[in-house]
Parts: structure tokens; sequence; C-alpha cells
């Protein structure tokens, strides 16, 4: 099975070509990102994929650091933040845990933590921590499938993707978050809620910001 890194960059050039899955979702999760963001804020986006949402909030920050483990995902976005003059947007290809230190006024991670190990999410949580001053703010999107209404589709999802990994098409790690249980490992780990929801409902994406206690 191929690591993290060599999934994602053996898939960079088809997930930059797909489109956004559920539009309507993704743009009130921009509008509600954007609210808490100041011009004078420096953000660290972890696992930014090819930079799509780095460039569409650089705009509203003084800088931008948007990260991923995939060199070929950051090459992407590299072309992509050329080509749309983001002077205030910087790429790096980094781990969550080993992304520079800050500190940051902001830290962003979509569609993350249901790709990483309970270890590996505990690590990333003291890391983020870590990385903002007290008072700082810990914006997130994560797929929460443990909680898809349906138990029949929960089942064919698990059941599809245990297949997609075998073939080596969905990354080794996918975990089946429940917002509950979610919500609590970000408490646990030194932050206190102060928005969240579900972009979209079912299976809910949970959106989350949370303070820096």
């Amino acid at each position: 099975m191929p690591t993290d890194a060599e999934f994602w960059d053996r898939s960079a050039a088809r997930y930059a070509r797909r489109p956004v899955a559920d539009e309507i979702a993704y743009r009130r999760t921009l509008e509600r990102v954007r609210s808490y963001l100041r011009p004078d804020h420096r953000a660290l986006e972890l696992g930014c994929g090819t930079a799509s949402t780095a460039l569409a909030l650089a705009p509203h920050l003084r800088e931008i650091l948007a990260t991923d483990l995939s060199g070929a995902m950051i090459e992407i976005g590299r072309q992509k933040a050329a080509a749309a003059g983001a002077t205030n947007l910087r790429l790096s290809v980094a781990h969550p845990d080993s992304a520079p230190p800050g500190p940051f006024d902001v830290v962003l991670a979509f569609n993350l933590f249901h790709l990483l190990s309970e270890g590996e999410l505990e690590t990333s949580l003291a890391a983020i921590h870590a990385r903002l001053d007290p008072g700082g703010l810990f914006v997130s999107k994560t797929p929460c499938l443990g909680d898809t209404r349906s138990g029949f589709l929960r089942g064919a999802m698990r059941a599809a993707i245990a297949v997609m990994q075998r073939l080596g098409r969905a990354p080794g790690q996918v975990r089946f978050l429940t917002v509950r249980d979610w919500q609590e490992q970000v408490r646990l780990a030194g932050f206190d809620l102060i928005e969240t929801g579900n972009y979209p409902e079912d299976p809910p994406n949970h959106f989350i910001v949370a303070r820096r206690r």
C-alpha cells in the first residue's frame, strides 16, 4: 500500500481537476471562515491540497502559509498562486506535525482529520495548539461519517472505502468520526468551541471555530 504522500502525489492531477462536490456548502463554509479573518492576521493551513481554499481566503489576510504533505499538490498550488498573483500566499511541503512553528493568528484545516490515525490526530491537535497564541483561532471542517443518518449508507461507505483502499484508490486511513467525539477531542486539546455547523448536513461535514485557551 502506498504511503499517504505517495497516494496524494499520484492523485494530485485528478484531484485538481475534480469539481467541488457541494458548491453551496463550500460557499457557506468560506463565508463563515471569512467572518473571523482580519487583514492583519497570519494564517497557517494544514492539508491545503492544491490551495483552492487558501487562494479564496488570501485576500482577507496579511499572509497565509499553506502546507500539504504531497509535493505534487503543493507544486500545482504554486502554479495556481502564481497565475492568480497571490503574493501573500506561500506554500510548503509539510506534515501537520512538522509545519512551521508560528505563532499564527489562525490555523485552518479542512477535510484532514478523518484521514489521521488516533495518535496522529492527538499529536496534530497539540501541534496546532502550540502554534497559536492564547486567544488564537482554530478553524476546521471535518467529515464525521460516523453520524451518517442512514445505517445502510454508512455500511456501504465502509465497504466501498475498504475495496478502494485495497485497489490503491483511497487513502490508507479513513476514520468514521462522530460530531460528539470530534468536538470532545478539540476541547481536550485546549480549545473552547465558539461556532459549529454542518455543511452539508448529511453526511455531516462538521465546521468548527475554536479559540485556544
